[in-house]
């Protein structure tokens, strides 16, 4: 009987970690999909952007399909072994750097999905090893889980000949981009979950609900990208407008995917790209849907 019990829990939490690693894809695939976006490849052009297009990242996403069910598995194996949290992330690293060769292997150097690695791996592992289909609970403990990696992930930079853009920013502003949102335990995303819930309550299709989420988190982060492109004044700048189209949007049912398209050609013609916001769009759909999966 004890052995039967074993089995069938195992049996649920293979299922569960299947579960979160397809729901982790799909969000992989819904927020390339989610079309306009303004600045940002989507099914109708490639924004900002002269070196991908949407087959540049399905070419990213068929090399991950694998990727995120992984580290649901490896979140639940933590957990069976009692791993402490100090030591989860360096566990769950290996993964993150297999998957990430993959995918700059399909683009052939691009770097589509990266901060997607990290973030939704993260959550998935982090899932896996609380079974849980809480979203603020998940999202607490990759907070537990990312704590000190700022200090630690920044300790050596000025020692460093080649810096990465985000550590290039940190060194001139001291920002510390998705390290600091997911030590933080995703604050933006906490923030844009209402807004999805509200627009799909409003009877939105979950493409133009996540469309008009991305305001959202565009006006709250400090997207690294924009900033690297040009500077925090064009940020503050982005932040407003997507702020103002936001509140219009929400307030006086102004036609949504109009004042996107515009926005999109305002950001195309400046050269913006709030990818990193884009990173943290998949990441709010992925912690709603996990919040109404069903096993």
């Amino acid at each position: 009987m004890k052995t039967a019990i074993i089995q069938m829990t195992d049996s649920i939490t293979k299922k569960f970690d299947f579960e979160i690693g397809r729901l982790a894809f799909e969000a992989l695939l819904y927020e390339v999909s989610v079309t306009p976006k303004p600045g940002l490849v989507d099914r109708e052009n490639s924004g900002a952007h002269d070196d991908m297009n949407y087959f540049t990242f399905m070419s990213s996403a068929s090399s991950l399909c694998l990727c995120f069910h992984e580290f649901a598995r490896k979140g639940a194996e933590l957990a069976a072994e009692k791993i402490p949290v100090e030591k989860f992330l360096a566990e769950i690293r290996p993964i993150g750097v297999k998957f990430e060769r993959l995918m700059f292997a399909a683009t052939h150097g691009v770097n589509t999905h990266k901060g997607e690695i990290f973030s939704l791996g993260l959550l998935s592992a982090c899932a896996g090893y609380l079974a849980s289909r809480s979203s603020s609970e998940i999202l607490d403990f990759a907070s537990k889980v990312c704590a000190g990696i700022c200090e630690r992930d920044f300790a050596d930079i000025a020692s460093k000949k080649i810096l990465t853009k985000g550590e290039k920013l940190y060194m001139k502003y001291g920002i510390t981009g998705i390290r600091g949102e997911a030590e933080a335990g995703y604050p933006c995303v906490r923030e844009a979950l209402p807004v999805l819930r509200k627009l799909l309550a409003r009877n939105f299709c979950m493409n133009d609900a996540l469309a008009v989420t991305l305001l959202k988190i565009i006006s709250i982060n400090t997207d690294t990208n924009i900033i690297s492109r040009h500077n925090f004044e064009v940020l503050k700048r982005v932040q407003i407008f997507a702020s103002a189209y936001l509140e219009l949007i929400l307030d006086y049912d102004d036609d949504h995917v109009a004042m996107l398209r515009r926005l999109d050609r305002k950001f195309i013609e400046a050269n913006i790209s709030p990818s990193g916001s884009a990173d943290l769009l998949a990441v709010t759909y992925f912690m709603h849907a996990i919040e109404n999966l069903e096993i």
